[in-house]
């Protein structure tokens, strides 16, 4: 049986839920459903600006329906959601998206019959106006931090790898220099050599100054990204706090990382 909401309590390692005024994500005390069935349960978070902030748990923890939820695409029933210091109640995601967010879908979703030049100034639409040389500019900008795409810009992207496109949807929300970028299981379906390049790519945005909400499955790797993390099971928060503190804590590990206690040996 699954325990009522009230029943749920939220373990602190080292948390900082400090309301700031220049906080990118907020969501209050959500309650979001899909039909008649709940997925998130009182559900609160925060981003920082220049944060980098993993949401993680298994399947069905409800974890995508977070970032869903920051973008606009499920309304909780109760709750709210400030994105970029504005409500978004009521607001489609393409509005949402116009604030100044980049999202980078679970499951990649290039335009595969595009080439990578054309994927890359789809990402810059809603900067068309600018001069070509500055969008020119911009391209070899984002091929040098995703440096698999040098070489590729006239190659359709429905033919590059899944590691490869996962870098192309990575640039292509990049191009549009949002202020929030927004990433749904960046490891999902990649061999190791492809998780530690996407990896690296996340840090080198990190290190631009990106402010960035991540879902991911894959708990050691966005553990070692992160400045802070939330643990979902069955749409509750459960753990939450600074992400070195949780990737440092056994129990945290073992309960809800999915971590194998070590065998003893004689």
């Amino acid at each position: 049986m699954t325990p009522a909401a009230e029943d749920w309590t939220i373990t602190d390692i080292e948390a900082d839920e400090t309301p700031r005024a220049d906080d990118v994500v907020v969501i209050e005390a959500a309650d979001t459903f899909y039909g008649p069935v709940q997925a998130l349960f009182k559900v609160s978070l925060r981003v920082g600006k220049g944060e980098t902030v993993a949401v993680l748990g298994g399947n069905a923890s409800g974890k995508s329906t977070v970032i869903k939820t920051a973008l606009g695409m499920v309304q909780p029933k109760r709750g709210a959601v400030r994105v970029l210091g504005r409500p978004i109640g009521g607001l489609r995601p393409y509005q949402v998206i116009g604030l100044g967010v980049g999202s980078i879908p679970e499951g990649r979703r290039v335009f595969a019959e595009m080439s990578v030049r054309e994927n890359l100034l789809m990402g810059a639409f809603v900067r068309r106006k600018e001069a070509a040389a500055t969008l020119a500019a911009e391209i070899d900008a984002a091929t040098r931090l995703f440096p698999v795409l040098q070489g590729r810009m006239g190659q359709l992207a429905g033919t590059l790898s899944g590691g490869e496109q996962q870098m192309l949807a990575m640039a292509r929300a990049w191009m549009r220099k949002p202020e929030l970028l927004c990433i749904d299981e960046p490891s999902m379906g990649l061999s190791p050599l492809y998780v530690d390049r996407v990896y690296d790519a996340i840090a080198a945005l990190k290190a631009k100054g990106a402010t960035i909400l991540m879902v991911e499955q894959s708990a050691n790797r966005a553990l070692e990204i992160a400045d802070r993390a939330y643990v979902l099971r069955a749409g509750h928060i459960v753990v939450r706090g600074r992400a070195a503190a949780l990737a440092g804590d056994p129990a945290i590990r073992r309960a809800y990382l999915g971590e194998r206690p070590t065998p003893k040996t004689d």
